[in-house]
């Protein structure tokens, strides 16, 4: 969308990049004509009312309650469209479908981190096929940063200690912005990237390219034998732990009589701060792992316990935990 062959605004290349549009011009039209139609009358009456000597007396207004009713019906009905508009988009952009493809990404000063549960990792770009849904679980690894996807119209805080989300569906085949919208230091605006939208054949091609490493899950299955969580957590249930085999999703009792649901967030609080929420009928033995496990390694451990809940659908994962105090590590690679 341009004018005069300047663009003014990028690309539309999402299902709801249309409707965001569609609203903010609605929303700004109708802020135009009101202000213009008040500046106007003020300039008006300015002339027309004006005293035209020393010892003239207005008239004396009572006022017109037709008038009234019409200045306070007419913009709370305008009022109203733009909330119900607004209202639609919001919850459409923040309800993702039930079958997504999903991505893990890590914001960090000044790199965007990304991981695709297959196994592929990218640093400030990420590829995605074109009309698919993608789910985006985001955090940081130390500032508040925002993941901003222009051309899709969406974007979502990376704040340290909590999982937030975004989805988006490309529906354009094309190399398009990605941005940090949170000042997080210096070089905030050097955190940039691509997000490379493909053909669904191409994207397969691209993903067989593969990573030695396996899928996310099996990273995280490693890592969490390498950290003995294995010796505790039994399928049995009868371990030092709970089970965590089909766990995802549902509700867990705690030691202080509260419930929880597990999520994401949940079991990222577990591992980094294993005192926070005790699960009823289990010591805190526990070690907590805050400094000791990087973002990058949690993500692959909350994505391995994940997949022992394969017919599990984890909520939003939105439980805040405590932030991580490791610092990052200058010029990190792929």
């Amino acid at each position: 969308m341009g004018s005069f062959g300047i663009p003014l605004f990028p690309e539309q290349a999402s299902t709801f990049a249309q409707n965001v549009d569609a609203l903010y011009l609605f929303i700004a039209a109708v802020s135009a004509f009101f202000a213009l139609a008040v500046t106007v009358a003020v300039v008006v009456f300015g002339i027309v009312f004006r005293r035209r000597h020393a010892g003239e007396i207005g008239a004396r207004i009572e006022g017109n309650l037709p008038l009234e009713l019409m200045w306070s019906i007419i913009p709370t009905m305008i009022s109203m469209v733009m909330f119900g508009w607004g209202a639609q988009a919001f919850f459409t952009m923040r309800t993702p479908p039930a079958e997504t493809m999903n991505v893990y990404a890590v914001g960090k000063q000044w790199m965007w981190k990304f991981q695709h549960v297959e196994g592929q990792r990218e640093i400030n770009e990420l590829h995605v096929p074109v009309g698919r849904a993608v789910k985006v679980t985001i955090t940081s690894e130390d500032v508040i940063h925002s993941l901003y996807f222009p051309s899709f119209r969406t974007k979502m805080d990376a704040v340290p200690g909590r999982y937030s989300q975004l989805w988006f569906e490309a529906t354009k085949v094309g190399t398009y912005h990605i941005c940090c919208t949170e000042y997080c230091g210096t070089n905030h605006a050097g955190m940039i990237g691509n997000v490379v939208v493909m053909e669904p054949a191409a994207y397969q091609a691209w993903l067989s390219g593969g990573t030695m490493e396996g899928t996310l899950a099996q990273r995280g299955e490693r890592l969490f034998s390498e950290l003995a969580c294995n010796t505790c957590h039994l399928d049995t249930g009868k371990g030092r732990g709970p089970s965590l085999s089909n766990i995802v999703g549902k509700p867990v009792e705690l030691a202080d009589g509260t419930t929880v649901t597990v999520d994401e967030g949940y079991l990222r609080e577990s591992i980094i701060n294993s005192q926070a929420k005790i699960v009823k009928g289990f010591q805190p033995l526990m070690p907590a792992f805050q400094g000791l496990v990087s973002e990058d390694n949690l993500v692959a451990l909350v994505e391995y316990v994940k997949s022992l809940s394969p017919t599990a659908t984890a909520p939003a994962a939105t439980t805040p935990t405590a932030a991580p105090t490791n610092p990052p590590a200058a010029g990190e690679k792929k």
